[in-house]
């Protein structure tokens, strides 16, 4: 890669052993095959049992991976959550859904969520609207593992030439997070969670958030990320660049009969594993 990312002063010490203590409490008092299961939440190894088959069905041609279209627009986008631009009046509203692993067991999406894309010449952006009956967010700072804290928006982006990509968040209370791994094979490394870049984002919510005691309505986001800081390694962003792209959801709330968070996305995946990079969508920028 001709140019490095560049890299915050935030220390990653405290998010890994949060990462490390969260998997131990979720595994201990498991049987095997749901242990199997957390370890392809929280790890870009595992495809759960069924590995050999997962294999054979993420490998396919590229004209087989769905499609998630963004639009150039020239008028000026305003993140501050509100999705008033006419951009995304005119956009693509992609519906969230769970894996397949999970839909064949019969489950479905318990709380709606649809994701659009745009972008500019300096900027991809990424616009969310989440059906939330009980928001959450107890994460007060930027750069937290806000995945164990509360409801999040997660976009990921990768070049398809090669190793790297990048894992970005938004929170309902307006609260960021970026990642940067130059692989798979370095995922974990406490330089992963060092990264820093121009990301912007912001939140708007319709009800109380960490009151679990009353019934919400939902929340929207926008995310802005800088097309520089995508393009240092020399890929272009541009109509016709192969990009990958993912936006997941971690929805939390008292109100869900299973343990633990919904965890929905676009496209969707073979597995409930958000680092399983060939089920990425190709990215399609158009003006």
């Amino acid at each position: 890669m001709p140019a490095s990312p560049r890299e915050s002063s935030v220390k990653p010490e405290r998010m890994m052993m949060q990462m490390r203590t969260r998997l131990t409490e979720l595994t201990r008092p498991l049987r095997r095959p749901a242990i199997v299961l957390v370890v392809a939440l929280m790890s870009p190894y595992a495809c759960a049992a069924g590995d050999h088959d997962a294999d054979l069905d993420m490998h396919q041609a590229d004209d087989a991976l769905p499609i998630m279209q963004a639009k150039h627009t020239d008028a000026p986008v305003n993140i501050d959550g509100v999705l008033d631009e006419t951009v995304w009046q005119d956009a693509t509203a992609y519906p969230l859904a769970l894996a397949a692993d999970r839909a064949r067991s019969g489950a479905t999406v318990q709380e709606a969520g649809t994701v659009k894309l745009a972008w500019d010449d300096e900027n991809f952006y990424v616009a969310i609207e989440f059906t939330e009956s009980d928001i959450v967010a107890e994460g007060d700072e930027d750069q937290l593992p806000h995945f164990q804290l509360g409801d999040l928006c997660e976009l990921f982006l990768r070049p398809q030439d090669q190793t790297w990509y990048w894992e970005l968040y938004v929170t309902p209370r307006g609260k960021k997070t970026s990642y940067w791994f130059p692989g798979r094979g370095r995922f974990g490394l406490p330089s992963n969670f060092k990264y820093d870049c121009g990301l912007r984002v912001a939140a708007q919510t319709d009800g109380t958030v960490n009151d679990w005691q009353d019934r919400d309505t939902g929340w929207t986001a926008e995310m802005a990320m800088p097309i520089k800081d995508l393009t240092l390694g020399g890929q272009l962003f541009e109509p016709g660049a192969d990009w990958r792209i993912l936006v997941a959801r971690y929805n939390y709330s008292r109100y869900r009969v299973e343990r633990g968070p919904e965890l929905t996305m676009s496209p969707a995946m073979s597995a409930t594993n958000f680092h399983l990079l060939e089920d990425y969508a190709r990215l399609r920028l158009t003006r």
